[in-house]
């Protein structure tokens, strides 16, 4: 069966009774160079375990089948389980799961699933819960890569340079953990149903160390959010709000240690600019 073939596609749907879920922001594959693309550019061979989150009826997984170790798919939608039977019947090396990853212990389940081989998390993200899914990923530490497709403006944010506009907290925090590379767009016609908006397939190569060193990397992430959660306030007013037990005289005084304006906003921040500034706090014992 010809995955992303759509007449197939559609035909296994009605035969199996399923209809598309707006909730779970399922679109499916209808283009074969994209999944191949993905397993291709995500680096993945027979030496690595993937683990796939929301396979849908395949695509992906099958071009993962055919080039890694051993692939564990997780999927949520329990609707899904015998147009997957039918699909992944030929996959000797998948493993398929049904269950909610949020709800999982991805470092334990990735030790289990894959032992003696890289493991690489790989993903056609729901927009819906992009965010929530990559913290979960990266957060773990379990893996090598993580390569996704997400929408091209989330993309674009996390790779987004200090002092431009799409730099956020979240684009901090994915560079904390990883380094993202855009791989390649994914145009609207390549998925059933057509969403509204460009894709993008992104590979955050996962760091062995944090890009700087902090005392407190609880407290550095609470500087980062503070410093991004009123984008158009100045830092000293954004980190007012959010430490105020700290007088605004003492903020200020630590700003200007760090060599920053007394001006400054936080999006103008870089890693280090944040975690001189979270050690100063740290330093002062005002966390």
């Amino acid at each position: 069966m010809e995955l992303c073939n759509p007449k197939e596609v559609k035909a296994l749907l009605e035969r199996h009774g399923f209809h598309f879920s707006k909730a779970k922001g399922q679109n499916f594959l209808i283009a074969p160079w994209v999944p191949r693309e993905i397993a291709a550019k995500a680096g993945v061979d027979d030496s690595c375990g993937v683990l796939e989150i929301g396979p849908g009826i395949g695509p992906l997984t099958q071009a993962l089948c055919e080039r890694a170790g051993k692939v564990t798919a997780i999927e949520v939608d329990q609707t899904l389980r015998p147009i997957l039977a039918e699909t992944m019947a030929d996959q000797d090396n998948l493993e398929l799961i049904f269950g909610d990853v949020m709800k999982m212990d991805v470092a334990a389940l990735v030790s289990e699933q894959f032992q003696g081989l890289r493991p690489m998390a790989c993903a056609n993200l729901p927009y819906y819960i992009t965010s929530p899914i990559l913290v979960k990923l990266l957060e773990s530490r379990a893996f090598e890569s993580v390569t996704v497709m997400v929408q091209k403006e989330v993309a674009q944010r996390i790779c987004a340079k200090a002092g431009t506009a799409n730099y956020s907290a979240f684009t901090v925090f994915c560079n904390w953990y990883a380094e993202p590379e855009i791989l390649f767009d994914v145009p609207p016609d390549c998925f059933l149903p057509r969403p509204k908006v460009t894709s993008a397939v992104l590979k955050l190569n996962v760091r062995s160390q944090a890009p700087v060193r902090v005392k407190d990397e609880g407290l550095f992430f609470r500087v980062v959010r503070a410093g991004f959660a009123q984008r158009r306030k100045t830092l000293l007013n954004a980190l007012s709000s959010a430490f105020s037990s700290i007088g605004k005289d003492t903020l200020r005084d630590l700003i200007v240690r760090c060599n920053l304006p007394e001006t400054v906003r936080g999006e103008a921040l870089d890693f280090a600019q944040f975690a001189a500034l979270a050690d100063e706090i740290a330093a002062q014992g005002l966390n």
